[in-house]
């Protein structure tokens, strides 16, 4: 049986996602959400932050301003991201390989004046 006939169920990964210092306000003024992923994308590689941030600004983002959380297919300038605890660039930023009960932090550190 070919992969595409086996469907889109399979393995899923749960993973936290936060969103704080203002972003929550995209998402529809909640910080935290549990989401399950595919294990792997379509082309049968794990799953990455490169296809997360899109499936966020589909499935979770409230507010029709696309451009506040994504610039240029990645995330905007301002906004710190926290894998595990740790930031994205010591984690192959949007290369990292998601992982079951992995926590991504969305931080913008963005303020008006």
């Amino acid at each position: 049986m070919s992969d595409a006939a086996k469907g889109a169920a399979g393995p899923t990964i749960p993973i936290t996602i936060e969103f704080t210092g203002g972003l929550e306000l995209l998402f529809g003024n909640e910080r935290k959400h549990k989401v399950s992923l595919p294990a792997s994308m379509e082309d049968g590689n794990p799953t990455n932050i490169a296809y997360l941030l899109p499936y966020l600004v589909d499935n979770l983002m409230q507010d029709q301003r696309k451009e506040m959380f994504i610039m240029e297919d990645n995330v905007r300038p301002g906004i710190l991201v926290l894998i595990n605890d740790a930031d994205w660039e010591l984690e192959g930023e949007e290369k990292y390989e998601l992982q079951a009960g992995d926590t991504i932090v969305f931080v913008s550190t963005l303020h008006g004046g």
